[in-house]
């Protein structure tokens, strides 16, 4: 089946996203009202795989950028709170320590994950059932998470062995950790990074594309940017809170570097809650709600800006 073109009441002229549901389209009846808005189908149009790639990975990139540079203290901050052992000092110098070096594996990493999560979920969206859009979005975000985590997980180790102050820069912990580790030691708690990760991307675009969607139908418009914004920040702040313990193992499994002091996940879960007490495994909870629900409605922001720009540079282009 085609996708649906939409025929409305002149005097009500919603907007409609290619990532609703079909059922959003169909008629929508207020009470006391006539119908605004009623469905035709056309002949489907080929998908253009390439072309949401492209935008994808220029919308990620752009937004995955802003958000670090903007909010790389607060995560620093966050990451010396869970290293830390017991009631240890956190040192509150050297806050944007390693922001280059991560730069450049946030810019591609951040690329990759949204260059595939999108036209995933544009396929998964065909594909599911209409009642099952939630599951559409929530498998897009995890393969989105999965191809770009061979990026990230490197990423993630320099960051934090030099948030940590284990090395001056990028090249020099690059180097030494290979030297040290050899090349697995930049996949560093890989898993632990995967059983963060791929669920927190799954949840949070699913709650950021499930409010967005319900938002839009119940609208009728195109959502202003303030408005991206703030279900960025809710989606971003209630996943952050959900996924806190994952990412303290996920973080001392990270920095512990040749010294292993955790065999895996489940020695790390049990050693912490040994000798630190099961709390430990919320430390860093609240600069990480911060700095999420803040990078959250950053991040969305920029990327539903940067993808109208490049939709309408598209159009017009095709319209010369």
């Amino acid at each position: 089946m085609g996708p649906p073109t939409l025929a409305v009441d002149a005097r009500s002229s919603p907007a409609v996203s290619s990532d609703m549901p079909k059922s959003a389209l169909g008629i929508i009846q207020l009470p006391g009202s006539r119908p605004f808005a009623s469905v035709t189908v056309k002949d489907e149009k080929p998908f253009d795989f390439l072309r949401v790639l492209f935008e994808g990975s220029i919308a990620g990139g752009a937004a995955g950028v802003v958000v670090e540079t903007a909010l790389y203290p607060i995560d620093t901050i966050k990451t010396r709170l869970q290293a830390a052992h017991g009631g240890g000092k956190i040192i509150l110098k050297g806050l944007y320590s390693g922001l280059a070096g991560n730069l450049v594996g946030v810019l591609p990493a951040s690329a990759i994950f949204v260059g595939v999560y999108e036209p995933s979920k544009q396929k998964l969206l065909k594909i599911f059932p209409e009642n099952l859009s939630a599951a559409a979005h929530l498998t897009a975000g995890a393969i989105g998470g999965a191809f770009s985590s061979l990026v990230r997980v490197p990423t993630e180790v320099v960051k934090q062995r030099m948030q940590t102050g284990q090395f001056a820069s990028a090249p020099d912990a690059v180097r030494l950790i290979v030297a040290k580790e050899g090349f697995k030691g930049l996949y560093a708690g890989y898993g632990s990074f995967l059983l963060r990760d791929l669920p927190f991307d799954a949840i949070q675009f699913c709650i950021y594309e499930q409010i967005r969607l319900g938002y839009k139908i119940a609208a009728r418009r195109d959502l202003k940017d303030a408005e991206n914004a703030v279900i960025g920040a809710f989606a971003g702040a209630i996943t952050g809170a959900i996924t806190t313990p994952l990412d303290v193992i996920k973080t001392r499994l990270m920095v512990q570097g040749s010294a292993s002091q955790y065999k895996g996940v489940l020695d790390c879960v049990q050693t912490i809650v040994r000798e630190e007490g099961p709390s430990a495994l919320l430390k860093g909870i609240q600069p990480r709600v911060l700095w999420i629900g803040i990078g959250g409605s950053i991040f969305f922001g920029v990327l539903e800006r940067t993808k109208q720009l490049l939709s309408q540079r598209h159009t017009k282009i095709a319209k010369e």
